[in-house]
């Protein structure tokens, strides 16, 4: 499922609407960030039952982070997190 073009969720599909929306909206704010703090090329955000695989293409290097917990919001706000901590460094 791609949103915006440049973000792309994998595996999110079978999640019911309302952590879907959630999620949309997390993803969303991260990337906002992520845009604000880099040249931006690509997000993609793979779930996999609890763990959460976050895939950033930016400033010409790859960043990635992984997470896993039980809650997938906690999961997903890690593993962006620590991206966004790469990136500022």
């Amino acid at each position: 499922m791609e949103l915006g073009g440049n973000i792309e969720l994998i595996n999110f599909d079978n999640l019911e609407t309302q952590k879907l929306i959630v999620v949309k909206k997390m993803v969303g704010n991260y990337a906002k960030n992520m845009k604000e703090a880099s040249e931006f090329n690509k997000l993609i955000v793979t779930l996999n039952e609890d763990e959460v695989k976050a895939n950033l293409t930016a400033n010409g290097k790859e960043y990635n982070a992984t997470a896993i917990d039980s809650n997938l919001f906690f999961a997903l706000d890690k593993s962006l997190s620590k991206i966004i901590k790469d990136l500022k460094e």
